[in-house]
Parts: structure tokens; C-alpha cells; sequence
């Protein structure tokens, strides 16, 4: 079993909302239409980032050297919970937790 955990400052992801050319580096596009659907965007664009970061800590170096952010996505179920995919294939052997306040978003990740 491995974890993986990353905190970011959403103040950062505020200066990215409409920069689309930087989003689609860093997120796939699933993740831009819903995090951009929502209220707080930049809420959701930095968990993800956080949640992408985790899951890279998490598989540890080995395997994570090939995989860039597109390659890694965190889609919701319909009841909400965070899943991890990679190369468009979910893992069930990953879990995420997100959490966000206003200035600061959390993500854990776990490789089992």
C-alpha cells in the first residue's frame, strides 16, 4: 500500500479559469467542463490538480514517470465520489479524498 497527499492554495487556480490553453496541459477535458459548470471554479480545478498530484506520489516513481496530468483524471460518480482514471481507465485499487475550504484545497491518495 502507498500514499500519496498534496495541499494547494486556490488563489492560484484563480488566474487559470480562463486561460484554457494552460487548462487543457493540465486537465482533461472532462475535468475543465465540470469544474468550470460549477461555482467556485477554482475550487475544483485545484483539488483535482491536488488529487492528480497525490495519485502521482502514490504509484510512487517507478511507475509514474511516464504519466502526465491528462493522463490522470478524477471524475465524480453520480453520488459524488471522487474516482481515479488513468488513460481514460478507472482504477479501482486507488482511492481520493478531496477536501477544499476557500483558500486551501487537500487531496490523499491511496494505492492498495
Amino acid at each position: 500500500m502507498n500514499i500519496g497527499i498534496d495541499i494547494e492554495e486556490v488563489k492560484r487556480f484563480n488566474k487559470y479559469i480562463r486561460n484554457i490553453r494552460y487548462l487543457k496541459r493540465i486537465f482533461t477535458k472532462e475535468e475543465i467542463l465540470y469544474s468550470l459548470s460549477k461555482k467556485k471554479s477554482a475550487q475544483h480545478l485545484a483539488v483535482r490538480f491536488a488529487a492528480k498530484e497525490a495519485v502521482w506520489k502514490a504509484l510512487g516513481t517507478v511507475k509514474n514517470k511516464k504519466l502526465t496530468n491528462t493522463f490522470i483524471s478524477i471524475q465524480n460518480t453520480k453520488i459524488g465520489k471522487p474516482q481515479v482514471y488513468i488513460k481514460n481507465k478507472k482504477y479501482k485499487n486507488i482511492d481520493v479524498s478531496l477536501s477544499h475550504t476557500n483558500k486551501y484545497v487537500v487531496a490523499v491518495a491511496i494505492v492498495f
